[in-house]
């Protein structure tokens, strides 16, 4: 069984690698989140319960991870100075690319537990129940947090789409 669980580990690698890229949105961020959560799975195999999917019980290893790395930063707060990068103006080479920057920074500016929920539900296809067990609470917050998550990323997205509509329109030049 053990060998099992071991591959149930590894096949688990790319959606943990997409969830924990969508909570920090640096890539080597989520790679060192990652590779703490595999050291902890690893390590701790022998402690889970087959309770239910080893995927979920991935997924609340990270988010325990991603959770104490907030703590520790907010415990270092001389740390943190400049950690907000301001947002560049880029030239629109391609509108695909753009449209996701701005889905991302719009994702990071959610709250840490509104965007994690989001992300399972959206990007991971969990199940509220899922999440819940994941996040380690009652499914009725999991399903309040995803429609603020929800409402506000409409709201942000709509603003932003307003702005740009109201800048001037670009000239064609031969």
């Amino acid at each position: 069984m053990r060998a099992q669980d071991e591959a149930a580990i590894v096949a688990s690698i790319p959606s943990l690698r997409r969830y924990a890229r969508g909570l920090v949105s640096d890539a080597h961020r989520a790679d060192d989140l990652v590779q703490d959560t595999l050291e902890r799975a690893w390590s701790r195999l022998g402690q889970w319960q087959r309770r239910g999917e080893i995927r979920a019980w991935m997924f609340g290893i990270l988010h325990n991870q991603f959770i104490d790395g907030l703590r520790a930063k907010r415990s270092r707060p001389e740390e943190n100075a400049g950690d907000e990068l301001p947002e560049v103006a880029q030239r629109a080479a391609q509108s695909d690319h753009l449209e996701l920057q701005d889905l991302d920074r719009t994702l990071q500016r959610l709250p840490a537990e509104q965007r994690e929920i989001l992300l399972l539900v959206a990007v991971e296809d969990m199940s509220y129940q899922e999440v819940a067990n994941v996040v380690g609470v009652p499914i009725g917050t999991v399903m309040s947090r995803l429609a603020r998550a929800r409402e506000r990323l409409r709201r942000e997205l709509q603003h932003r789409a307003a702005t740009v509509q109201v800048a001037a329109p670009l000239q064609r030049v031969k």
